[in-house]
Order: structure tokens, then sequence, then C-alpha cells
């Protein structure tokens, strides 16, 4: 049991997580609590794969998505590090296409106006999520829209920067926040200026060396067994199976590499990640970034050091608005009072789109990591129920 933690108040995460299987809101769970050490609580109920009756395992492998996001941004900051690039860089000196981008005036995606930018979309924009950029599944605005229209999600990782550089942003970069492939084009610089594909980057550079075994872009034939279904929310209570382990798209090698959510992982790959980030860049010997470099990565970035809530139209993301703030790859609680939750100034985390999620208090040294496989993550408020139980078990 990890010190100052409370086994039978973190009984009661696992009474909970069990209530959502039991009522048939997720297939199964596993949650890893950790405290300071490599000790863990460890808890898994339900199944991995409902209808084969699999239940789910300690080394079960689950989608990630946009758990991608800070492993991506850790590849990226590492090269910062080396002296590759500067923040404050224009993205157009690594992507030269991206030199005229224009923004949104006015219009619609039939017919519309564009404007110039305040200023050049910068790499430190892409890392913090203030670049412009969208998804095209959002529909809250005509880019929206357009990258539906222009097929944006289809094709490789070059065909995505191609695709982009046609259409306008959504807002002038460094004025508002708004989730969208600012990650999969962070990955994309990874290669640019690595010479190196990602997966290869994030295989040399990160899962070998933390022994992250069972993370990546694709699940090798060995490890097909322990390879999780996916769900879909389809109701109250309700889920239909969206991705058969046995037919998925992740069997084989991707045909785009997406920094901002194509990785598969294990609940023990992800909390030696998380491990390397509370230990400040470094675990068991092996260090992947500075002290100031992760320092930097987890601190409040956006303007006045406001939250969310004052950058923009609160439309979906992995994280609440109120009283979160956003760093380089990670939100970051700044007024747990306002976010209305147990919490600590300056926890970082992220979450996944199939209801994965991780955080990291550098004040109590306490590491959540929690993984199910169901679409979307908005179907329950787990995650905030997760932050109660959790926290409510600390007892020194």
């Amino acid at each position: 049991m990890p010190r100052g933690l409370s086994d039978e108040r973190l009984q009661n995460l696992h009474a909970h997580a069990k209530g959502y299987v039991d009522r048939g809101a997720l297939p199964g769970y596993a949650c890893l609590v950790s405290r300071g050490t490599p000790d863990v609580w460890f808890s898994a109920y339900g199944h991995m794969d409902v209808e084969r009756e699999l239940p789910v395992w300690r080394d079960t492998v689950f989608r990630i998505y946009s758990m991608t996001k800070p492993i991506t941004s850790v590849a990226l900051m590492m090269l910062y590090e080396e002296g590759r690039f500067q923040l404050d860089d224009p993205v157009s000196k690594y992507i030269p296409s991206w030199k005229g981008l224009e923004v949104f005036g006015d219009g619609d995606d039939k017919k519309y106006t564009t404007v110039p930018p305040e200023r050049p979309m910068t790499v430190k924009d892409l890392l913090s999520h203030t670049s412009g950029l969208t998804y095209g599944f959002m529909n809250s605005h005509p880019v929206d829209a357009l990258y539906r229209s222009r097929e944006v999600v289809e094709g490789d990782l070059q065909a995505l920067i191609d695709a982009l550089a046609d259409l306008p942003l959504q807002f002038s970069p460094g004025t508002r926040w708004n989730y969208g492939y600012s990650t999969d084009v962070c990955g994309y610089l990874v290669q640019v200026l690595s010479d190196r594909d990602l997966d290869a980057f994030v295989a040399e550079r990160i899962t070998e060396p933390l022994g992250m075994r069972d993370s990546g872009f694709q699940v090798p034939e060995a490890s097909l067994p322990r390879f999780a279904a996916c769900y879909e929310y389809t109701g109250p209570d309700a889920y239909r199976l969206q991705d058969d382990p046995r037919e998925s798209r992740y069997r084989n090698a991707p045909e785009r590499l997406s920094g901002g959510g194509g990785m598969v992982s294990t609940i023990d790959d992800y909390h030696r990640f998380a491990r390397m980030l509370l230990g400040e860049g470094e675990l068991e010997g092996t260090r992947l970034l500075g002290r100031k470099t992760v320092e930097y990565m987890t601190c409040n970035h956006m303007p006045d050091n406001c939250d969310l809530a004052a950058m923009g139209q609160p439309v979906f993301s992995e994280t609440p608005y109120d009283g979160i703030g956003f760093g380089l790859g990670f939100s970051v609680v700044i007024d747990p009072a306002a976010a209305g939750v147990l919490d600590s100034p300056g926890e970082f985390a992220w979450g996944g789109a199939a209801s994965t999620y991780f955080w990291v208090d550098p004040v109590e040294e306490l590491i959540v990591v929690f993984m199910t496989q169901l679409l979307p993550s908005s179907s329950y408020p787990i995650r905030r129920e997760l932050k109660t139980l959790a926290y409510s078990a600390l007892v020194d």
C-alpha cells in the first residue's frame, strides 16, 4: 500500500467504479494509485472484452487516444532541450507552406472571408493549444465544418499538414484556447526536427528507455490476446461494441502517425511515464527531460495566469474550463475552488476519448491512472468523481 493512503478509503474508489460496471455503464476498468514511491494500489473489475467474457487484467492493452498528447509533447520538448528550435519560432519556419495562413473572418463553410493573423503561429501555440487549429467534430464554428468538408481526417500526416495549409485558422494565434490538431502538428515537427518517423522517435527516446514495453502506435501480434475491445455510449447505462480487437485498425501500422491520439498503452506503462514526470524528468536513473523543462511544461501558460474559461468558448476538451489552465501538453489546476473539485494547485493531467485519465499532483506526490474503453469521455462524470475518491483517501 502506498504511504499515506488509506486502503479502506481506496476501497470506496473500487466500489464506485465497480458500480459503473455492474449497472452496465462501463465494460470494465483498471485504476492505479501511487504516492511518492513505486508502491501502488491497484484495482480492476469487469471485462476488457465483453463479447468474449475476457476480464480486465493488469497488463490489458488500452487505446489511450489523447493521452498520447503528453507523450508527443515530451518528445518535442526533448528536441527543444537539444537546441533544435525555440518556442517562439514561427511554425512556418519548419512548415513553409503555412507561411500565409489566414484567420476566418466572416461567413460560413461555403463562402467566407479571411483576415491576417495578429501574429504568426508559434511552436508554443501548438504545445499550448492556442494555435487557432480545431477538430472537425467540434460542430461549433464554420472552420470545423471546413475541416469536415475537406476531409482533413483522411490520409497520412503529410496529408494533414497539406490540408491545413489551405484552411483558415479559427482565431488569431495566442488569443484563445481551443482543442484541435495542434499536437498532431507537434508530432509532425518531431519528424521534421529529428529526421525520424514519430513512432520510431517515441520508441527509441521515450517508451524503450522508460520500460514502457506495451506502448506504441500499433498492437503487435503477440499482444493481441491482451488488447481490449472499445465500446460506444448508447444511452444511460448502455453501450455497444465500437472496435473489435480482432478486427481493429490497431493490428496494423497506422496510415497516419497521430501524435494527438494514436497510441495504445497499459496502466503500468503509463504509470511509468507519469512517474518520470513526477520525478522532474527522471525515472530510475533514466532522464528524459531536465527539471526546469518539466516545471516549465507544467505551469499555466495562459495569459495573465487566466483559466480556460477566460480563453474562449467552452466546447469539448478532455478537461473542465473553470479554474483550469494549460501548460505545454497538460491541463494545469490553478484554482481548485473555482474548479469545484478536490485538487491541488499545480496538479497536471490529461485524458483520452475512451474515458481514460491520469493526473500527477506534485504537492501530494500523488499519481492516479485510470483505464477503461468507452467513447466518448464525456459520457459520465467519472473523472471528477475519481478526484474526490482518491484525495479523500489521503491520511497524512
